[in-house]
């Protein structure tokens, strides 16, 4: 049985605490400095301690879920304990080359995750150091995985994976959002118009993923000559959405690199 160890029991932590459990037969220790957050992970049924040091000597697997303004003096306190040991990071910006430089050449990876974790619906990617063997690789794939989908890349594509699944529920959500207003201003009430467009792109993705239905297919499937879908397709396709799109992702994957330095 995995003994695995989370530092730091924020939102993102809880959500994969909750995904781990319901899907891996582990054993989960987790650790934070806020007695309230320490509460809740108790109340899902896990060990819980304010000691890191307890929490890596209980532990074959970290994950790091702290900020990264603290991660530096967490790996200070833990790395002469580490042993063997994977070291999981999903500290946004933090390359596995400054982990190497304080706590050494140890098994580390880094990840990562998206919001979506807290629906088990999390998009995610990580990468490894050369210390990360095959039989580790599908240990972090099966954690990871058991909250959504989980992707290996190599750590150079870090920043736009941030980008695209990072910061993309942001995104989405702001779309979903001026779908809804869009049909206000055409008569809906708010209500009505919030929960058919949430539905309709919920519906979407999972119809896209289901069926396994390429999004040009789908295009097709819903445009019948001379209909609504047609008509509307025209206004949005002669737009200039898909540069906006672009330069959406692209500006928030330069600023990713930007934070990485």
């Amino acid at each position: 049985m995995l003994n695995i160890g989370f530092i730091g029991t924020g939102n993102m932590a809880t959500a994969l605490i909750k995904s781990i459990k319901s899907n891996i037969d582990c054993n989960i220790i987790s650790s934070d400095s806020d007695e309230s957050k320490l509460a809740r992970a108790e109340k899902l049924g896990v060990n819980a301690t304010k000691d890191n040091k307890e929490l890596v000597e209980k532990s074959e697997i970290i994950f790091l879920c702290v900020k990264p303004k603290d991660i530096n003096s967490v790996l200070e306190e833990i790395k002469d304990l580490i042993e063997n040991k994977i070291i999981v990071s999903i500290a946004a910006g933090i390359k596995i080359e400054n982990i190497e430089k304080i706590i050494g050449d140890k098994k580390i990876a880094r990840v990562m995750p998206n919001v979506n974790c807290l629906a088990d619906e999390m998009a995610a990617a990580y990468s490894s150091n050369k210390n990360i063997d095959e039989k580790d690789k599908k240990i972090i794939s099966k954690l990871l995985n058991s909250a959504g989908l989980a992707l290996e890349v190599k750590e150079n594509k870090m920043d736009i994976v941030t980008a695209l699944s990072g910061s993309g529920p942001a995104f989405a959500a702001y779309i979903i959002k001026l779908f809804a207003e869009a049909g206000i201003k055409q008569g809906l009430n708010e209500e009505d118009a919030y929960n058919l467009a949430l539905q309709t792109f919920y519906g979407t993705s999972s119809l896209l993923k289901k069926e396994n239905i390429d999004a040009n297919e789908l295009i097709k499937m819903v445009s019948s000559p001379g209909g609504t879908t047609v008509a509307g397709r025209e206004i949005l396709e002669n737009s200039n959405i898909k540069e906006i799109i672009e330069k959406t992702i692209e500006t928030a994957f330069k600023r990713s690199k930007e934070l990485g330095k």
